[in-house]
């Protein structure tokens, strides 16, 4: 009976296609004071609730009862997922099977297409690129080979691929799998001497190939000898080919030099970790798609705190949703600092023994400008430089809201903002900016 009452209260903090598609398959296998176990009809959707539906699921239960039980995620052949229709059409979620190499088609995300990719300086390229393979458009050539630390998006655009071509030319005769299953499927064709089948599907029955992770394939000998020949064949015949790498290719170890060199004879490129603007678009547009209202001021925080992975704003967001539904408010800065102190760690500690008038009088000795002056309306980049700093430092080491910020240097809080930006943005973009501030920050942080 508990879960049926969270089941309502996630219907109710959920869109209905999110939840129909994954919390109304889900099955209360066992249920008592300590444990509450919900099975799941397969591997891929249980770990796909654990990263992006477990936290909301207990902060529900939290609410329910004083002491929320443990929650366990099961496999249950014996539960069915939602349906996933393999046509043509938006609503597709699986790549085709084929009957003999079923381990070898990956799951599709719905959300994982190119009007939900946000573009950036640090993805324009990327992003360029496979949209430009999906339509079998030769601008960038048909071979890619595209690089990025975890959780920047590489999935993502793979994927936005595949619904791309699926959705608009069905006909596309399509592989998309890991390296590891490429290379699982090799070594059990070789044990039932079926490798000539197994060959021919890729050479003969192939027009677009995506291998993902292919920096799990240093040191395998074998496999790295068979993908290369595809590669070669697919290549020299003017087919697609898309590969991915958490690792820079001069950078992969225990790699055949002629493999590496066919990886890599299309264009290569990377995802970087996004700048503060593109954070900050990524944030808005989770947001909205939570419908989930969040202040400028909020936005700009988690912004500037979560830095590198993006699946970090994901969770954030989807605690912060998962707070504001069972609070019945929309976010405030107090909710918005817990969700990220538990994502990262936040020394604010420190903010609550320094004053937005000690970072002023820092900077005022620190860059050699009279109070008097940052309080003035001086235009002069000799002055509103120093003023831009003192408001950002301001705003991430005291609990000062932007309206008490922009008092201590006589301005509003839409140009605390903006200077709160407009810093954020030369950390990234200049080294001299980012060593002045790292100066001051370290004066701070040391109590100097």
């Amino acid at each position: 009976m508990l879960w049926n009452t969270v089941k309502k209260t996630l219907c109710a903090a959920l869109p209905e296609s999110e939840y129909s598609l994954w919390i109304q398959p889900l099955v209360c296998a066992r249920e008592s004071s300590q444990l509450l176990e919900i099975a799941c009809p397969d591997r891929f959707f249980c770990s796909w609730v654990r990263d992006r539906y477990l936290k909301l699921i207990e902060a529900s239960l939290g609410s329910l009862t004083g002491s929320p039980p443990v929650v366990s995620l099961t496999v249950s052949a014996a539960v069915a997922a939602a349906p996933q229709p393999e046509q043509n059409g938006s609503g597709q979620l699986r790549l085709p099977g084929l009957p003999r190499f079923k381990a070898a088609v990956r799951s599709l995300h719905p959300g994982y297409t190119f009007e939900q990719f946000m573009v950036g300086e640090s993805n324009l390229l990327a992003r360029a690129a496979c949209r430009a393979i999906a339509d079998a458009d030769p601008a960038f050539g048909n071979s890619l080979f595209l690089t990025s630390s975890t959780g920047l998006g590489k999935s993502h655009l793979t994927q936005a691929v595949v619904h791309q071509v699926m959705n608009s030319a069905p006909q596309t005769r399509l592989h998309y799998l890991t390296a590891q299953q490429f290379s699982a499927e090799m070594v059990k064709c070789i044990r039932e001497n079926t490798m000539e089948q197994f060959s021919g599907r890729f050479i003969q029955g192939c027009d677009l190939l995506l291998v993902e992770d292919v920096h799990t394939l240093s040191g395998k000998t074998k496999t790295q000898e068979e993908l290369n020949n595809i590669l070669d064949y697919l290549i020299k015949a003017g087919k697609r080919v898309i590969l991915t790498s958490a690792v820079a290719p001069r950078s992969l170890n225990g790699l055949d030099e002629d493999f590496r060199s066919r990886m890599t004879s299309g264009l290569v490129t990377d995802i970087k970790a996004p700048e503060y603007n593109t954070r900050a678009a990524i944030i808005r547009h989770k947001a909205a798609g939570s419908h989930l209202v969040l202040a400028d001021e909020h936005i700009h925080l988690l912004a500037e705190h979560l830095q590198g992975d993006i699946r970090r704003i994901e969770s954030a967001v989807l605690g912060l949703r998962a707070k504001a539904s069972l609070s019945n408010a929309p976010p405030d800065t107090d909710m918005v600092r817990e969700v990220l102190e538990g994502l990262i760690s936040l020394d604010l500690s420190n903010r609550k023994s320094l004053s937005g008038e000690s970072i002023r009088e820092l900077v005022s000795s620190q860059f050699r400008v009279s109070i008097e002056e940052l309080v003035s309306r001086s235009r002069k980049q000799a002055v509103s430089y120093p003023r831009q700093i003192g408001m950002y430092l301001t705003r991430k080491y005291t609990e000062d809201s932007l309206a008490n910020i922009g008092g201590l240097y006589n301005r509003d809080h839409s140009t605390v903002l903006y200077a709160i930006k407009a810093v954020s943005r030369d950390i990234v973009q200049k080294s001299s900016v980012r060593q002045q501030v790292e100066m001051l920050a370290d004066k701070l942080e040391g109590g100097k």
